[in-house]
């Protein structure tokens, strides 16, 4: 419920904190303009929180069953390499995003 509870504060958080931009917009523009910045740090965020779960649960599991440790490893590695590669290409399209629109 702790984990719930902050995820919840943490989007309010973020809601209010793009009020103020979206009231104060110009007229004929979109209220909020995600940078390719915010994109950039959101992705990296999201990618090292995957890989450490992964590792954390893959380490888990060769604890608990330490004669399968090399295919859990090897599907660890496959795994991250995936999460990486995705990581990769959502770093370049997020570094093509002007926040000036010109």
């Amino acid at each position: 419920m702790n984990k719930l509870a902050s995820m919840f504060g943490l989007s309010i958080l973020a809601v209010l904190a793009m009020a103020a931009p979206a009231a104060a917009a110009e007229a004929g523009r979109a209220a909020i303009e995600f940078s390719g910045a915010l994109g950039a740090g959101l992705v990296v965020i999201g990618a090292a929180y995957g890989i450490g779960r992964l590792a954390s649960s893959a380490l888990e599991s060769m604890a608990r069953q330490p004669e399968v440790a090399g295919n859990i490893q090897v599907a660890m590695i496959i795994a991250a390499a995936l999460i990486e590669g995705f990581t990769f290409y959502a770093l370049f399209i997020c570094s093509q995003q002007n926040p000036w629109g010109a």
